[in-house]
């Protein structure tokens, strides 16, 4: 148990670094990762893109708090549209931690990989919405908010990488869409959370220290570590350039996607 929490530790740092380096969430990062890891201690199969899942969703709970103060202290949140698609998002993310929670672990895993090679394609192509048009009545971001929060549910993010080119498209200046991104996060995250600890109620095999399809060693090592490491990556983000790091960064998303779904195929 102590060199996987090590490990874990490791994950945070790495995770929580990245973070802050590139205002990422880091779920891209653990999800894979995670079910590796879960894999080599023999949790069941069925249940290993379940566990890393709930568990990353968990630990954007934290990590976004940070992140959403960061912003606000900046004024760069636009609460109006928080509270205009927060309600949607939670819907969403409720809905989409159950449908989760039904699909078998490689379906599930397939669909993560495309939609995190989708990002680590756009991150490599840099490509940004033009704004073309004004944010949606109130029906309107209830469905866009249910969208991004149901999304964002089956592979464990914080939404950005869907709130903030919606909202540039919709005319929002970059730095408030990040800003305003950031805290919609936390609620994405705290109802990830409760759906996942919800769908895995009563799952059957599930390793000690699991709380529905959340794997609390693995969570309170990676969370620890990752919100002291954030700040430094915040830092070092203004020595280095970002949109060379930002390819470096997709370009290890992609080996750790192939290396996740060879695990899980193999």
């Amino acid at each position: 148990m102590n060199e996987w929490f090590a490990g874990y530790l490791v994950l945070g740092a790495v995770a929580g670094f990245f973070a802050g380096l590139l205002g990422v969430g880091g779920g891209a990062i653990m999800v894979p990762v995670l079910a590796l890891m879960f894999a080599a201690q023999g949790f069941p199969e069925q249940h290993l893109m379940h566990l890393a899942l709930g568990t990353s969703m968990a630990t954007i709970v934290f990590t976004s708090i940070s992140s959403l103060r960061a912003h606000h202290s900046h004024g760069a949140v636009v609460w109006p549209i928080v509270r205009a698609i927060a309600p949607g998002i939670v819907v969403g993310t409720l809905f989409g931690a159950q449908v989760a929670g039904l699909i078998p672990t490689r379906p599930l895993a397939i669909f993560f990989a495309i939609f995190i090679a989708y990002v680590a394609v756009q991150m490599i192509l840099n490509v940004k919405p033009r704004p073309s048009r004004q944010l949606p009545g109130s029906p309107g971001m209830f469905g866009v908010g249910a969208f991004i929060g149901g999304i964002s549910a089956l592979v464990a993010i914080g939404g950005g990488s869907l709130s903030v080119p919606f909202m540039t498209w919709c005319n929002v200046k970059v730095h408030h869409a990040i800003g305003t991104s950031a805290a919609i996060g936390f609620p994405i995250a705290l109802a990830g959370t409760i759906g996942y600890m919800i769908s895995g109620y009563g799952a059957t095999g599930l390793p000690d220290g699991a709380f529905g399809f959340i794997y609390l060693p693995a969570l309170a090592a990676t969370v620890v570590v990752s919100m002291l490491v954030a700040p430094i990556g915040a830092r070092v983000a203004h020595s280095l350039p970002v949109a060379t790091v930002k390819k470096v960064f997709a370009g290890l998303l992609l080996v750790l996607l192939a290396k996740m779904l060879h695990g899980l195929f193999s």
